[in-house]
């Protein structure tokens, strides 16, 4: 069935019309839908482009879209995708996909510009490797700190110029607006702390799970727990035994549905290690947070040659505190003192807002914009070709 189905997209693509190929995205997974949405509406609806929409995901929401500038086509994983980029032909692709040209999927052997789409605020040159963006001709930025990570990246590798477009994070604009229609919890009431790590042998609920929630749940406070679906899928033994043995108090509360918001409302204060989530709770829902200090997630063990502090990590004391694992006893004391003074900590993270994302409040348009310039410069350079201009 994949088979066919990835044989029939990628025959459909082939056969679209070149003005369906001038501004094309591509998703791996319906999980990014939402962080493609913004822009294919404001392509479409407002700067009336024509959008192909590219999903290896046959669930993908993206794909049951319905407008009269967006086709949409469905090319599951397999061979027919990797030939599907090896002879692509398009002016613009958009990705949030990173590693191109690394694995299997590699550039096309037509003149085709790849725009990178983060995914998060975090910072490029820690936890993911070395060349995962090597292979772009384009950035939407979100911040500051991604223009000085990726510059000095060309600087050590010698590798020409790219265009590194000031976007920001429309993301973390959606949280500030849903954060303005929920109510402020009353100073008064218990404390619902969300924990919500990343995953893997180094993460809470792996390394020291049992212990933080017992502490939380002793002290008084409420707590949501919210794994990663890694940690479900790779170790869901640590999710059952937290279950068994927390499971049962009327304060304690499990979340697994992906994509799931609410908790993030109905929390006070959410605890993390090394989750870029963090920075996405703290500057869009204006809520403090506390990291448990465990071993940083590197894939790229020469992260420091570009002298440059991970946003993850410089950002920890502007936005909370970090406890060390042998004191997680003192968690519960640590976490009511960050909620003392709400309103002085919404009034940092207003200004650190400004200072580390691009264009709030107008990311979506600016961006559309781009990426409709960028389609123009592609079609001027393809038609100059085929003119004998260039």
């Amino acid at each position: 069935m994949g088979f066919w189905q990835s044989w029939r997209g990628w025959r459909e693509y082939r056969g679209l019309a070149p003005e369906w190929k001038r501004i094309v995205f591509y998703s791996e997974s319906g999980q990014d839908w939402h962080f493609f949405e913004p822009l294919i509406t404001a392509l479409t609806r407002d700067l009336d482009r024509s959008v192909t929409y590219v999903s290896s995901d046959a669930a993908d929401p993206g794909l049951a879209q319905r407008h009269k500038r967006l086709r949409a086509i469905c090319i599951p994983e397999g061979l027919f995708l990797t030939i599907h980029f090896q002879v692509q032909r398009a002016g613009v692709v958009v990705l949030t996909m990173m590693d191109l040209g690394n694995l299997n999927l590699k550039r096309s052997i037509h003149p085709v510009h790849y725009v990178y789409l983060f995914h998060s605020m975090g910072s490029t040159h820690m936890v993911d490797h070395a060349d995962s963006y090597d292979g772009y001709d384009s950035f939407l930025c979100v911040g500051p700190h991604h223009v000085a990570e990726l510059r000095r990246r060309e600087e050590l590798q010698s590798m020409p110029a790219r265009n590194l477009f000031q976007f920001g994070y429309p993301r973390l604009e959606t949280l500030m607006a849903q954060a303005q229609q929920h109510a402020e919890r009353p100073s008064d009431s218990v404390p619902t702390v969300l924990v919500a790590p990343t995953w893997g042998p180094d993460s809470i609920f792996n390394a020291c799970g049992s212990q933080l929630l017992e502490a939380l749940l002793t002290s008084g406070l409420r707590v949501i727990m919210r794994p990663h679906y890694q940690t479900r899928k790779r170790t869901p033994a640590v999710i059952e035994q937290l279950l068994a043995e927390f499971g049962a108090h009327p304060r304690f509360e499990l979340i697994e549905q992906m994509g799931e918001t609410g908790s993030l409302f109905r929390s006070d204060l959410l605890i993390s290690d090394w989750s870029a989530m963090a920075i996405e709770y703290a500057l869009g829902l204006e809520k403090p947070v506390l990291f448990i200090d465990l071993p940083r997630r590197v894939r790229n063990p020469d992260w420091q040659a570009l002298g440059l502090e991970p946003l993850e990590a410089a950002i920890r004391e502007e936005v909370g505190v970090v406890i060390s694992r042998d004191r997680l006893s003192a968690v519960p004391e640590a976490v009511r003192g960050l909620l003392q003074d709400r309103a002085a900590f919404r009034a940092r993270m207003t200004g650190l807002r400004q200072r580390l994302v691009f264009n709030l409040g107008r990311s979506v348009p600016l961006g559309a914009r781009e990426l409709a310039r960028l389609a123009d410069q592609q079609q001027d350079a393809l038609e100059a070709m085929l003119h004998g201009g260039g």
